[in-house]
């Protein structure tokens, strides 16, 4: 387990409780140990319940934390993944295909984080090129071709800034996915798993509903990012991430998003099983509820609900 640092008594009953549990289990022992893990979990949901808005930024970047390709494997029977942008290349930042919602045909695209060094060099850290975009736009495609439902899975840092991915095009295929995500004429919804930076993040983020795990963030730019700008200094991150609102509450409050899914306590890492069935059941119910609506609906409610936030 990776501790964070405002996990420091968390870490303390847990190498108790390990200490322990690799030892002689006598009744005496079982019964503090039992403690200790009474306590354990009375201090998580003590943290947990007075996050700061920096504190959430840590947990959404919880190295630990469910991604992508997690949610897939958990959610999704039978998926067929679909490479390539039939223009350049294919971009492991992104992955999507067609599998099974529970008996629901869906399409997935989702950002890729990776989970070791070997992954994260692969998937880009889950910074998308203008190839992965390009990608998504032509998933979205088949989607309303083959009237297939769309999963957004955001988690991103934000869109990919090297010099390779301008010269081909990086803005235009941000601006163009958006454009496709508002076009579809099938339900779409988004969860915003871990981070979601920026245009990199709303460039398939723009669905019928948008969703946030409860310790995930969401923001026009980086807590460390807006310091640097406004401030001059990272030092004042964490005054940055409070006066971006960009935790799961903050954008709540603001009609930004739709609904907040709930973690287990302790966050998303500590228990990905149940955090994977909570977005799936998510997903599924509101699937259920979008797919009452006609396709002209689906599109029109679409682009009404993200022309009323720009009026706020």
């Amino acid at each position: 387990m990776i501790y964070l640092d405002f996990e420091k008594n968390i870490k303390e009953l847990d190498v108790k409780i390990k200490e322990l549990q690799e030892g002689k289990q006598t009744a005496s022992i079982k019964s503090k140990i039992q403690k200790l893990i009474d306590k354990r979990d009375e201090e998580l949901e003590k943290v947990y319940s007075n996050l700061s808005s920096w504190n959430r930024v840590q947990v959404a970047r919880h190295s630990k934390r469910p991604h992508a390709i997690d949610y897939i494997n958990g959610m999704i029977v039978d998926f067929i993944e679909l490479c390539g942008d039939r223009s350049f290349a294919n971009d492991d930042a992104i992955i999507g295909g067609m599998g099974y919602l529970n008996d629901m045909p869906v399409m997935v695209i989702g950002q890729e984080k990776g989970c070791d060094t070997e992954t994260r060099i692969k998937h880009n850290f889950g910074m998308p090129k203008p190839e992965g975009y390009r990608k998504a736009i032509r998933l979205m495609k088949l989607a309303s071709k083959f009237n297939l439902p769309v999963i957004f899975l955001v988690d991103t840092a934000g869109a990919f800034p090297g010099a390779d991915a301008e010269a081909r095009g990086q803005a235009e295929a941000i601006a163009r996915s958006i454009q496709e995500c508002l076009d579809i004429e099938v339900p779409s919804v988004c969860v915003v798993i871990g981070e979601g930076g920026s245009g990199g993040a709303i460039a398939i983020a723009v669905a019928n509903s948008v969703f946030m795990l409860e310790n995930s963030v969401y923001s026009v730019i980086s807590p460390e990012g807006c310091a640097s700008i406004l401030w001059r200094s990272q030092e004042h991150k964490e005054e940055a991430t409070k006066a971006l609102k960009m935790t799961a509450d903050d954008l709540l409050e603001l009609g930004i998003i739709d609904n907040i899914i709930k973690e287990p306590i302790g966050g998303a890492h500590r228990n990905k099983e149940e955090t994977i069935l909570n977005v799936k059941n998510a997903i599924f119910n509101e699937l259920k509820k979008l797919s009452k609506l006609s396709k002209k609906q689906c599109r029109e409610k679409r682009i009404a609900k993200f022309e009323e936030m720009t009026r706020k």
